[in-house]
């Protein structure tokens, strides 16, 4: 026998019929949310234990855009080294 039919045997012996129909109003509202204090147990938590269970950053991972790079152009850079050592840079 499972733990609800026992549950139920449970009720109908330590309850009378007019109470009984009360319990099952209460469960109604319950189930229909129209009791907003009292919520049923959500088993997610027991069907999934792994979900989500890793800590989440305060800060997120990017507060500001990347710098860009600086593309460098070989030419400039031998104007450059040329107007500086006033010589042609010597390949090897």
């Amino acid at each position: 026998m499972n733990k609800i039919a026992r549950f139920v045997i449970w009720i109908c012996k330590h309850f009378t019929k007019s109470e009984i129909e009360q319990i099952i109003k209460e469960l109604s509202d319950i189930l229909a949310n129209r009791n907003p204090e009292v919520k049923p147990k959500d088993d997610f938590k027991e069907k999934h234990p792994h979900f989500h269970n890793y800590p989440v950053d305060p800060i997120p991972p990017l507060p500001l855009p990347p710098k860009p790079t600086i593309t460098l152009n070989w030419k400039e850079l031998l104007a450059e080294y040329k107007r500086k050592n006033n010589q042609e840079l010597k390949s090897a």
